[in-house]
């Protein structure tokens, strides 16, 4: 399985640096796995925080 970025479709095998793949998100929304890639979860911090839903964002 190949874990892509649900916000920009961002490929998490494309990341080389290893802090930038570490920094990405997971998630469980309406029972599948969701990731946020590095750039994407700094952007969306506050929502995640508050647990908003994405339709919000």
């Amino acid at each position: 399985m190949t874990e892509t970025c649900s916000r920009c479709g961002r490929s998490r095998a494309t990341v080389t640096d290893p802090v930038q793949r570490l920094a990405w998100v997971t998630d469980r929304d309406r029972g599948r796995q969701t990731w946020l890639c590095h750039t994407c979860a700094r952007t969306h911090v506050r929502d995640l925080e508050c647990k908003l839903p994405t339709e919000y964002w």
